[in-house]
């Protein structure tokens, strides 16, 4: 994966910060995390030009990578600490496992596309990032592999995923879309509270729903 900033990269990015700054977004932190993830790297060569734009943009599998803001908005408001474990059902590119790398102590990401998962284990050796591990399993029902500090889902559920509650450590968060699989879903903060959930809306989306299983083929 070649590292060199373009001129192409360096502006599409000054754009980016420039929107971030509007919203009163500019963790220190979160911005060193995304300037040092080279983002056309992760995308196919005629998206380069648009790489830090505010749309989703088609990656393998049939599936997208979201746009720039909304992936920083999300680990924004995930609000992650050094040394956090962090669970992400739906691995897409691999970018924001990336990013999420820089800030986390352990980025565990999965995917039912197992292209899709080797595309991104082979990102992560690229970018020598080591704390990012990539897995093929079904994200319908998170993954028994915690208590994990931090879990964001790319992928819609119809309802409050509680059973995310025994995946989570105390006073956890999970950010996830929630809503029906045609139209929009509300972007929920939910953080744990002893045996329950404190929801907070952060936002409306327009995601696919999760599925359940592995894909056969891809």
């Amino acid at each position: 994966m070649n590292q060199t900033p373009t001129v192409e990269d360096r502006e599409g990015f000054a754009a980016f910060l420039l929107r971030l700054r509007g919203k009163g977004m500019v963790p220190k932190p979160l911005i060193a995390a995304f300037e040092s993830t080279p983002r056309r790297g992760f995308l196919s060569g005629q998206h380069h030009a648009i790489a830090w734009g505010d749309r989703m943009l088609p990656i393998e599998c049939g599936e997208a990578m979201e746009g720039a803001d909304l992936q920083a908005a999300v680990i924004a408001a995930l609000a992650i600490e050094p040394g956090n474990r962090v669970l992400e059902i739906g691995t897409g590119s691999g970018f924001t496992a990336s990013v999420m790398a820089r800030l986390a102590g352990r980025v565990v990401t999965i995917d039912r596309y197992k292209t899709l998962v080797e595309q991104a284990r082979q990102r992560f050796e690229a970018l020598g990032i080591t704390n990012a591990i990539a897995r093929q399993a079904d994200g319908s029902n998170g993954l028994n592999d915690g208590p994990f500090d931090r879990i964001v889902v790319w992928a819609a559920f119809d309802s409050l995923p509680r059973f995310l509650l025994d995946q989570l450590s105390s006073g956890g968060v999970v950010i996830a879309p929630i809503g029906p699989e045609e139209g929009e879903q509300v972007l929920a903060k939910l953080t744990k509270v002893g045996s329950r959930f404190e929801r907070e809306d952060i936002g409306v989306v327009r995601f696919q729903p999760i599925l359940p299983g592995l894909a056969s083929k891809l």
